[in-house]
């Protein structure tokens, strides 16, 4: 039934597309332009502020900050990028992109504790927010109009189902920051329908601590069988870790990238759970100009889901040409 939920959940991310490139298309196009941003509205130019949490480095968010700029291109949008992995620091630069008089502002709530008062400051100014990729559980209640992304916890549900449904015996969840809401749903998802998960926290900020750290680990204990990592750089780094320990353990994970299409097509990767970040991009800076442009606000109170899908070798062809330019 999970694995059913998932199909559902995948195509409601693929309706949600269809819808935002419906509404999108209601401004007069000034040039067909090229690629996904092709053309500029006739709407008023606006100032957007994407915030996320983002640890330099990791190949992830360009995937986002691909699909915001095709957004924001088509939109004739100034789109303003900023980053930092500790919350605080993203809740200053919230604050930051509201004193700065910005039109809207798109955020990731990976911590969305350390986040409200920034953005309570933001609806205190009537500067509407929209949050993408972190956040399910907290969206709503913290004021925030609209949120895009998967349901980690059903997503780490259907990746739990699979590792059933291969014969794992044990398996290794690699959290990369604790304290994550996103990350600790997925894991806490996976042990839900695949009891047998242990949770390995590991210092995603210093990638040879994290090769040492799964390593040690795959030497120790020996009955690992599986190991899921919840971002594609890590699932790489696995497969280092893997062959160092002299460990035949079978390798899966979240989200992907180039490299990492590659990976599944030679075997070293089994499969990849995709939750689209360029849509999540994507979604997040067209609908904050939908909103301002139109009072739209899509979803209807419940968040537009963008994934979760399995990508493995049964599927990897149709994706692999848009991971080779940068958009999967």
């Amino acid at each position: 039934m999970a694995l059913k939920r998932l199909a559902v959940l995948a195509g409601a991310g693929v309706m949600a597309l269809s819808m935002v490139a419906c509404s999108s298309s209601g401004g007069k196009q000034d040039g067909a332009g090229e690629g996904s941003g092709g053309g500029t509205v006739d709407t008023p130019r606006m100032t957007i502020a994407m915030i996320t949490h983002e640890v330099p480095g990791d190949s992830f968010w360009d995937l986002v900050r691909k699909g915001a700029e095709a957004a924001a291109k088509k939109d004739n949008i100034e789109l303003r990028y900023s980053n930092d992995p500790e919350a605080p620091n993203q809740a200053n630069l919230v604050q930051a992109a509201i004193d700065s008089g910005v039109d809207g502002i798109a955020v990731t709530l990976a911590k969305p504790d350390a986040m409200q008062a920034a953005v309570n400051a933001a609806a205190d100014k009537g500067i509407p927010v929209v949050a993408f990729n972190a956040g399910m559980d907290s969206w709503k209640a913290m004021g925030v109009k609209e949120y895009f992304g998967q349901d980690g916890f059903i997503a780490g549900q259907g990746v739990g189902e699979r590792l059933s449904a291969e014969g794992a015996t044990k398996a290794l969840c690699v959290i990369q920051e604790q304290g994550h809401v996103d990350l600790e749903a997925r894991c806490a998802g996976v042990r839900d329908t695949f009891p047998a998960t242990e949770i390995l926290n590991v210092n995603g900020k210093d990638m040879p601590s994290v090769e040492s750290t799964m390593t040690a680990k795959l030497q120790q204990d020996p009955s690992v069988d599986y190991v899921v990592t919840l971002g594609a750089p890590f699932a790489l780094t696995a497969v280092q870790s893997a062959a160092r320990a002299g460990s035949d353990t079978k390798i899966g994970t979240f989200d992907t990238n180039a490299a990492l299409v590659g990976a599944i097509e030679s075997g070293d990767v089994q499969w990849a759970v995709d939750q689209q970040p360029y849509l999540q991009g994507y979604l997040a800076i067209d609908s904050l100009w939908l909103y301002l442009s139109n009072g739209n606000v899509l979803g209807g109170g419940e968040p537009t889901l963008t994934g979760p899908a399995f990508i493995d070798s049964s599927n990897i062809e149709a994706v692999a040409e848009y991971a080779q330019r940068g958009t999967r």
